[in-house]
C-alpha cells in the first residue's frame, strides 16, 4: 500500500536498512501503526552500494552489543519472514603487524566471550590453515571471527520491509520529505504527496541527513565520505579451493594496512580505508545534489594504488586478476565514527538514527535501539557511545570534514587510551589556556574544550607517537607520579573548563529535584551528589547540587554531559510552572585546588573566607578583587575547594592563587593525575563506573538512596531490586603482578568462570597499587577474595578490597 495515511504514530524519513530495520523492530514489538517514508527507492542511498560486510568486532561494547544481534538477527530473518537472503557466515581474520594489535585482538577476544562469541586469537602458524593463500612472514598473529561474513544489502533491507509490511506497517516509497512542523503536541510532516500528522518522527536519511536534520532546527554533526571499492574477475584457483572446501574464504582486513580483502563469488572484493581519502559535499563548488539516488562518483584508483600493490603482496593470486568494477559512493561518518541513535538534541519527540558508516553491519541492532528509545524511553544497552547528545555546540561544518578525514583514514588503528587525536582541536579554550600551555600542559579535549591530560618537562617526549602503548609506563608516567604525590604532599591547581552548569530555580524547585534524585536534596549552604535513575531504578547521571537557597540550586555534571543532562532535566520539567532551567556552561570556569597545603594557599588570597567551613560547604569569596565560589570538595580525595568563577574573572583568580601558592610548592595536575587520584578514592567516572547499564544498587550507592522519600523515580524498582537481592555489586579490585592497568570491560574470572567485568581502571601512585573498579558477582564481594583479571588475554591476580576507599578510608584528610 503506497498511499499516504493523514496520520500515523511513527514516521521514519530515510528507506536504507537502518531506516527499514527500525520499522520492523517497532512493528514487532506492537507498534504496527508506523509509517517510513523513502524519496525514491528503497536502497536507493548508500545501502544499495554498501559492501555487506557483517563483522561484529568492535572495542566498543556497546557497538559490539548492536553488531553481534545484528548477526544473530540476520541468520534467522530469512525464514522469519519467508523472504530469501543470500547471507555468507564465513568468518573473518583480522591480521596483526605488531604486539600492540595483538593486545587489541586479546581485548577484544575477552569482549566477545563475554558477549557468548567465540572468537579467539590465532599465532602465525594457525593462519594459513584458514586461508591458504596468505603471506604471513611478517605477521604476528590473527584474530578470528566465526560470526563474521557477508549479506546482500539489497536482500536485507527488502525482507526487513517485508516483515514490516506483513505485521501492518506501511513504506511509502518516492515520497520525499520537504519540511516539518509542529502543532498541538504533533508533527506534521510535508511531502510531495501530502502532509502526515505523528507523534514521533525519525531522522534516518543516511547521507542525507543534515539536510532532513535542517527541517528541525537541527544541525547534524557529520560530513560525507567517498569510499571505494574494486571489484576483480575470477580467480582459478581461488574457485578450485571453493569447489573443494565447499565454502568461501573468510573476509580477510589487514588492518595496519587498512583495507578488507573478501571473496565475491570466485573473484575478490579490495576495498581500501585510504590516508589520502577525500570528503564531498561540503563547499560551495562541490554542493550535494538535488537526488543521488542509485548514483556513483567517479573512479578515483590513483587513491587506491599503494592499498592494491600492498593486498597483492599479501595475498599473491590477486595479482593474476583483472579488474571488474569499482564501487565509489558516499558513506556517512560523524567525528567518532560511530552513528547517532537517540532523542534528537533539543526537539521534542524526534530521534535520529542516521550517519551509519557500517550501516549493513549495525542496522539490525540500529532498529532494536530506536525501537527501545522511541517505545521504552531507554535502551537495554548503554548506547552512549552513538547518542546524538554526545556532540554540542562545537561540531561546526569545518570540524565535522576534519573529523571525518581522520577517522576514515585511520578506520583501523588502534585506539590507545592516552592517544589524543590531533584534528579538531582547539575548539573551546579557558580563559587561562595560555598559562596551562605555557606550565607544559599536554592537552585532550571534553566536549569540545582543551584540558591538560599532564604537563610535561622540558626533554619529555611530547609526540604523537610516544602515547600509542597500553603500557602503563610512559613519557607522562613520571610526571603523573610527580603530579599526584604534589597532590599528597603539597597542593596541585587544576584548570577545569567546561563543567555543565545549569541553574535551577523558581517556587517549588526542591521537592522537584527530589521527586527526580534518589537521595536528599542539601539544605541551603551545603552541596552534595544527587543520582538520577530512570524508571528501571538504573543509573541515568550523577550531579553535583549546590543549594543557594530553599529553593535555588546550581546543578553541576560532566562536561560531556551537556546536552544529555540538561535534556533529562526539561523532559522532567512540569509544564507552565515557575521552576527554570539556565544553562550557563559557558559563562563559568573552574579550578581544583586540593592539597594539605591549599588552606594556607586561600588564607593567602581570600582573607575574608571562612576556611574552617566544614566539607560539603560553599561560600562567596574575592579573590583578586575578583568574585568567585569556594566549594568545599575534591575529586582528588584531599582537603581542597573547587574555585567556580566567571570566564572573565578567571585568569586574575587563578594568577593571584597561583602566585600564593608558590612558597607551599604548588603545582599543577592534569586529568591523568585526577583520574589516578579518583580511583584511589573509589569515586565514580559517568558512563563507564556510572550507566544505564547498572543499577544504583548494582553501583553501590544504597548511601544515596533515602527509601524514606514518598516518591522519586525508579524506586519502585529499586525497593524489588533490593527484596530480590542484588545480583552484582559495584567493587574495588588490587591487581598483582602486571604492567597494565586494566582497560574497561576487562573480564573477572573465577577459575573457569566469568564473574564479572571492570568499569575502570588505573594507577593509584598515592596507594602504589594498581586499581580496578569493578561490578562483581554479589557473592564474591567479601574482603580479601582472591580472583584474575583479563587484561589484554594475560590473567593477573586480583583481590578483592574493602567496601571504603583505598586512600583515607575514614576521609580524615578530605575533612581536614
Amino acid at each position: 500500500m503506497s498511499e499516504l495515511p493523514s496520520r500515523t504514530r511513527v514516521v521514519i524519513i530515510g528507506g536504507g536498512v537502518v531506516g527499514v530495520s527500525g520499522l520492523y523492530h517497532l512493528a514487532k514489538a506492537g507498534w504496527t501503526d508506523c509509517v517510513l517514508l523513502e524519496k525514491n527507492e528503497l536502497t536507493s542511498g548508500s545501502t544499495w552500494h554498501a559492501a555487506g560486510n557483517v563483522p561484529t568486532f568492535s572495542s566498543s561494547w556497546s557497538l559490539m552489543n548492536m553488531q553481534r544481534y545484528s548477526t544473530e538477527l540476520y541468520r534467522r530473518l530469512g525464514a522469519e519472514v519467508d523472504y530469501p537472503m543470500n547471507y555468507h557466515v564465513t568468518g573473518s581474520l583480522r591480521l596483526a603487524h605488531s604486539d600492540e594489535r595483538m593486545q587489541e585482538f586479546q581485548r577484544v577476544k575477552g569482549m566477545g566471550r563475554y558477549q557468548g562469541m567465540d572468537i579467539d586469537v590465532l599465532g602465525v602458524d594457525e593462519i594459513k590453515g584458514r586461508y591458504p593463500f596468505l603471506e604471513t612472514h611478517d605477521l604476528k598473529g590473527a584474530l578470528y571471527d566465526p560470526n563474521d561474513g557477508d549479506i546482500d544489502p539489497a536482500q536485507l533491507t527488502q525482507a526487513l520491509a517485508k516483515g514490516a509490511r506483513d505485521m501492518g506497517a506501511r513504506i511509502v516509497r518516492f515520497c520525499p520529505v520537504t519540511s516539518a512542523r509542529r502543532e498541538n503536541d504533533e508533527w506534521i510532516i510535508t511531502t510531495g504527496k501530502g502532509e502526515i500528522r505523528c507523534d514521533y518522527v525519525v531522522n534516518a536519511a543516511g547521507y542525507r541527513a543534515r539536510e532532513v536534520g535542517r527541517m528541525f532546527g537541527r544541525d547534524v554533526p557529520m560530513a560525507v565520505m567517498s569510499h571505494q571499492y574494486i571489484l576483480f574477475d575470477e580467480i582459478p584457483e581461488l574457485a578450485a579451493w571453493s569447489r573443494e572446501n565447499g565454502g568461501k574464504l573468510p573476509l580477510l582486513r589487514d588492518v595496519d594496512s587498512s583495507y578488507y580483502l573478501r571473496q565475491e563469488k570466485n573473484g575478490m572484493n579490495l576495498g581500501p580505508y585510504e590516508r589520502n581519502c577525500r570528503a564531498h559535499w561540503h563547499t560551495p563548488d562541490d554542493p550535494m545534489p538535488e537526488d543521488f539516488s542509485f548514483q556513483l562518483y567517479p573512479d578515483d584508483l590513483d587513491r587506491l594504488e599503494w592499498y592494491l600493490n600492498d593486498a597483492v603482496a599479501r595475498v599473491p593470486i590477486l595479482g593474476t586478476a583483472g579488474l571488474s568494477r569499482v564501487i565509489n559512493g558516499p558513506i556517512p561518518y560523524a567525528p567518532d565514527g560511530n552513528p547517532l541513535i537517540g532523542p534528537m538534541p533539543g526537539v521534542p519527540n524526534a530521534f535520529e538514527a542516521c550517519v551509519f558508516t557500517f550501516g549493513i553491519a549495525q542496522g539490525g541492532g540500529a532498529g532494536k535501539v530506536l525501537a527501545e528509545w522511541i517505545i521504552e524511553g531507554k535502551t537495554e544497552w548503554d548506547m552512549w557511545s552513538c547518542d546524538p547528545r554526545r556532540y554540542t555546540d562545537y561540531t561546526d561544518p569545518q570540524y565535522c570534514v576534519d573529523k571525518a578525514m581522520e577517522i576514515y583514514g585511520n578506520e583501523y588503528a588502534i585506539h590507545f587510551p592516552r592517544h589524543m587525536w590531533p584534528a579538531g582541536r582547539d575548539r573551546k579554550l579557558s580563559p587561562v589556556h595560555d598559562r596551562i600551555k605555557a606550565l607544559g600542559g599536554q592537552f585532550g579535549p571534553f566536549n569540545g574544550w582543551e584540558r591538560a591530560n599532564w604537563y610535561a618537562h622540558p626533554g619529555d617526549d611530547i609526540s604523537e607517537q610516544a602515547s600509542e602503548t597500553f603500557l602503563r609506563d610512559g613519557p607522562w608516567q613520571a610526571r603523573v607520579r610527580e603530579e599526584c604525590l604534589a597532590v599528597r604532599d603539597h597542593a596541585g591547581i587544576l584548570d577545569l573548563p567546561g563543567f555543565s552548569r545549569f541553574e535551577v530555580r523558581g517556587a517549588g524547585a526542591r521537592a522537584w529535584l527530589s521527586g527526580l534524585t534518589t537521595g536528599l536534596i542539601p539544605k541551603p549552604g551545603r552541596i552534595g551528589l544527587a543520582y538520577f535513575a530512570d524508571d528501571g531504578g538504573r543509573i541515568v547521571t550523577e550531579m553535583s547540587v549546590t543549594a543557594l537557597g530553599e529553593d535555588d540550586f546550581i546543578l553541576v555534571t560532566a562536561a560531556v554531559a551537556q546536552w544529555h543532562d540538561r535534556e533529562w532535566l526539561e523532559r522532567h520539567l512540569p509544564g507552565g510552572g515557575p521552576i527554570t532551567i539556565t544553562d550557563v556552561t559557558e559563562q563559568y570556569d573552574c579550578q581544583i585546588l586540593t592539597g594539605p597545603k591549599s588552606r594556607d594557599i586561600l588564607a593567602g588570597v581570600a582573607a575574608s573566607a571562612d576556611l574552617g567551613k566544614g566539607w560539603l560547604t560553599h561560600q562567596t569569596a574575592t579573590i583578586a578583587g575578583r568574585e568567585c565560589r569556594l566549594v568545599r570538595v575534591s575529586f582528588a580525595g584531599e582537603l581542597g575547594w573547587e574555585i567556580h568563577s566567571r570566564i572573565e574573572d578567571t585568569p586574575a583568580i587563578f594568577d593571584a592563587v597561583w602566585d600564593a601558592g608558590q612558597g607551599f610548592g604548588l603545582k599543577p595536575f592534569g586529568m591523568l593525575a585526577l583520574d589516578s587520584l579518583r580511583i584511589e578514592k573509589g569515586y565514580r567516572a559517568w558512563k563507564g563506573d556510572l550507566s544505564t547499564d547498572y543499577s544504583v544498587l548494582q553501583g553501590g550507592l544504597e548511601r544515596f538512596v533515602r527509601w524514606e522519600k514518598e516518591s522519586f523515580i525508579g524506586k519502585a524498582s529499586l525497593a524489588a531490586e533490593k527484596q530480590a537481592g542484588v545480583d552484582k555489586r559495584f567493587a574495588t579490585l588490587t591487581i598483582e603482578d602486571s604492567d597494565f592497568d586494566a582497560p574497561y570491560m576487562s573480564i573477572l574470572w573465577l577459575g573457569d568462570t566469568i564473574v564479572g567485568e571492570t568499569t575502570s581502571g588505573g594507577f593509584g601512585f598515592r596507594t602504589g597499587k594498581s586499581i580496578a573498579l569493578s561490578m562483581l558477582r554479589a557473592d564474591l564481594h567479601e574482603p580479601g577474595t582472591r580472583l584474575e583479571i583479563e587484561i589484554f588475554g594475560q590473567r593477573y591476580p586480583a583481590i578483592v578490597e574493602r567496601d571504603e576507599p583505598l586512600w583515607d578510608p575514614k576521609n580524615e584528610r578530605i575533612r581536614a
